[in-house]
C-alpha cells in the first residue's frame, strides 16, 4: 500500500492507495493558514493516523505540493502558499516520519494519476492541465513523470498567451512578476474577470455556462473568447510535445463544451495536417492529485 498527501492551500488530504487502485483510507482537514510548522505537523498527524487505521508502517510517502523542491537548495519554491517557500519541507518530514518522502507539483501528480490508471491510461505522451484558481500542467511519458532539470517541466501557465490579438497584448499582471501569462487568461478568476469587464457582472463560471445555454449573448461571447484562448494555449503545447492525450482537471474542466469546441479551434494553430490528440476530462476528478502523489512512491 502507498500513502499519498495532497497539500493544498485550503485543505490537506491523505489517502492510502492499494496496488489495485482502491482507496481503503482517506481523510481531509483544513490547511493551517500561513503557518509552516503547523502545516508540517498536520501532515505528520494525517500520515500517522492512516498507518494506525490500517495497521501498517509505510516506507515512503508521496506528497503533491503547490510548488516544487529546488534541485539546488532542497527548499520549496514557486509556491502560492507562500509560507512554504524557502522551507526544507522534505527534510523536515523525513526527520519526523523516518521514511522516504517524495514530492512533486500538484499538477504533475494529477497528470501521473490520469496517465497510470485514469483517462489517459496506456498512452505514450500525456499532458495534464489544471484549470482552477491557477493554471498548471504536467508531462508523463511512457508512465514516467517528467520534471525537468529545473523541476518546472509542464509549467505552461507561465508562458505568454500565444498568437495574441491586439486587445490581448501585454495582458493582465501575474503574481510571478510578468504580464499576460496564460494563467492570467485561463484560470477561473481570469474567466470571471474577463466576463466582468464585458458585462459588469461578477458571476461564477458555472453560472456563466448556464447563462450561455439560456441564450445570453454576453455569456456566450465570454465563453467563446475563453475557448479560443485555451485552444491557442494548448496548440502551442501540442506543437512542442505532441501528446496522445491532454487531460483537463480543476473546476473549469467541468465545462462540457470545451471538449468539443477547443479541438475544433486548435486546428488553425497546430503545425500538422491531421491532429489526433484527444482532449478529455479527468477520470478521477478532484481525487487525481492525491492519487498521483501516492503513485510517486513507485
Amino acid at each position: 500500500m502507498r500513502i499519498g498527501v495532497d497539500l493544498g492551500g485550503t485543505k490537506i488530504e491523505v489517502i492510502v492507495l492499494a496496488e489495485n487502485g482502491d482507496i481503503p483510507y482517506r481523510k481531509r482537514v483544513n490547511t493551517p493558514q500561513g503557518d509552516y510548522r503547523a502545516t508540517v505537523q498536520t501532515i505528520v498527524t494525517l500520515i500517522e493516523g492512516a498507518e494506525v487505521a490500517l495497521d501498517f508502517v509505510t516506507s515512503c510517502v508521496g506528497i503533491g505540493t503547490p510548488g516544487v523542491i529546488s534541485r539546488t537548495t532542497g527548499l520549496v519554491k514557486n509556491c502560492n502558499s507562500t509560507c512554504l517557500n524557502g522551507m526544507p519541507l522534505m527534510s523536515d518530514l523525513e526527520g519526523v516520519l523516518k521514511c522516504k518522502v517524495v514530492t512533486a507539483n500538484d499538477a504533475n501528480c494529477f497528470t501521473l494519476s490520469e496517465a497510470v490508471d485514469g483517462a489517459a491510461a496506456g498512452s505514450e505522451i500525456v499532458f495534464g492541465v489544471i484549470l482552477g484558481t491557477g493554471v498548471g500542467g504536467g508531462i508523463v511519458i511512457n508512465g514516467h513523470l517528467v520534471s525537468g532539470v529545473n523541476a518546472i517541466a509542464g509549467e505552461w501557465g507561465h508562458n505568454p498567451l500565444p498568437w495574441p490579438s491586439s486587445s490581448e497584448l501585454l495582458g493582465p499582471a501575474c503574481y510571478c512578476g510578468l504580464s499576460g501569462c496564460i494563467e492570467t487568461w485561463l484560470s477561473g478568476p481570469a474567466l470571471q474577470a474577463a466576463h466582468f469587464k464585458r458585462s459588469g457582472e461578477s458571476i461564477l463560471p458555472s453560472d456563466l455556462v448556464f447563462r450561455a445555454e439560456s441564450g445570453c449573448e454576453l455569456a456566450e461571447d465570454s465563453l467563446l473568447d475563453y475557448e479560443g484562448r485555451l485552444a491557442r494555449g494548448l496548440a502551442s503545447v501540442i506543437n512542442i510535445i505532441d501528446p496522445d492525450v491532454i487531460v483537463l482537471g480543476g473546476g473549469l474542466s467541468n465545462i462540457e463544451r470545451l471538449y468539443t469546441n477547443v479541438p475544433e479551434r486548435w486546428l488553425d494553430y497546430i503545425f500538422s495536417d491531421v491532429v489526433d490528440t484527444r482532449l478529455v476530462p479527468a477520470k478521477y476528478g478532484d481525487s487525481s492529485g492525491v492519487r498521483g502523489a501516492a503513485w510517486l512512491c513507485g
